[in-house]
């Protein structure tokens, strides 16, 4: 498990954010946010209070990164990207989580490594992270301008059938069960939001489209809320188009694949980020994902290709 508990000493009385910096060589911008989050622990109790001090024997819970042997597909001097797998969490959840992406980055390429955006655990596909504390400002200001282009591949039921763009604005719901409340939904209220689609190969056997998205926003659950909005929900989708039953399923992990197939047509929602366009110091990039969607999809529904 990645986070571990360890002894410290302070030899001498002081505040607890200092020996972070001093002794672990944080920044004190993480030092205070670590014990903001309760990860420095005297007699067994968190330290809440930023400005606390330590003297003698304390505790400090530890982000010890693991490795499952994944390996970034693209390494640049000042980042890399992976080609994430459906499954795998960004970050962890809690304390308890026992694997997720930052993981890999920060076990290969070191603790000022970090991830630059996000993309959500059911989705695969590519994923930009920064090496360093520099490049993780510069790549995040270019994803807060706007100056990413990014592309997935999603298959999606029914006939898709020409080029479409979709401007609905997105809203968390707020006004539902605790569960609904993770649910997006296009309102008038909401964030402005755009995405083209496009369709790529319809599949008549089976009533679905593999499509090409382009968003232009990067609002949560973007994608997968505007296709169903349109009334093409992804294929494998536990959320959108699922009853609030099923969906507190999939929260608890007690559908099984042959539940999800039955409910949603894969055992995975079938959404995977294909592309990244970008210019970052003065060099452009194109990076394309080397995983055959189309054959996952087919595999995903159990389907021989």
């Amino acid at each position: 498990m990645p986070f571990v508990i360890k002894k410290m000493f302070a030899s001498k009385k002081q505040k607890a954010f200092l020996f972070l910096i001093n002794e672990l060589g944080y920044t004190q911008r993480e030092a205070q946010r670590f014990i903001s989050k309760g990860r420095v622990l005297v007699d067994g109790e968190k330290m809440m209070k930023t400005a606390g001090e330590v003297e003698g024997e304390f505790e400090f819970i530890f982000f010890d990164p693991i490795t499952k042997g994944l390996k970034p597909t693209y390494v640049e001097e000042e980042f890399v990207v992976f080609d994430k797998p459906s499954g795998v969490l960004i970050h962890p959840q809690t304390k308890r989580t026992p694997y997720s992406l930052i993981d890999e980055l920060k076990f290969q390429f070191g603790r000022d490594a970090n991830i630059a955006h996000r993309i959500d655990q059911e989705t695969s596909g590519l994923v930009l992270c920064a090496k360093n504390k520099v490049s993780e400002r510069d790549i995040k200001m270019m994803f807060q301008e706007r100056e990413m282009q990014k592309k997935y591949i999603a298959m999606v039921h029914g006939e898709f059938k020409e080029e479409l763009c979709v401007e609905a604005p997105l809203l968390r719901a707020q006004d539902q069960s605790a569960i609904l409340r993770m649910v997006v939904k296009v309102h008038e209220t909401g964030k402005a939001s755009k995405t083209d689609f496009k369709p790529l190969k319809y599949f008549p056997e089976l009533d679905m489209t593999l499509i090409e998205c382009s968003p232009y926003t990067g609002r949560q659950h973007q994608i997968r809320v505007h296709l169903f909005h349109v009334k093409h929900p992804i294929v494998g989708d536990p959320v959108y188009g699922q009853s609030e039953e099923d969906m507190v399923k999939f929260l608890d992990k007690v559908l099984t694949p042959q539940d999800r197939i039955e409910k949603g047509g894969a055992t995975r929602l079938l959404l995977h980020a294909n592309e990244l366009e970008f210019e970052l110091y003065n060099k452009v990039y194109n990076i394309k994902s080397d995983i055959d969607f189309e054959k996952v999809c087919f595999e995903s529904m159990e389907i021989s290709v």
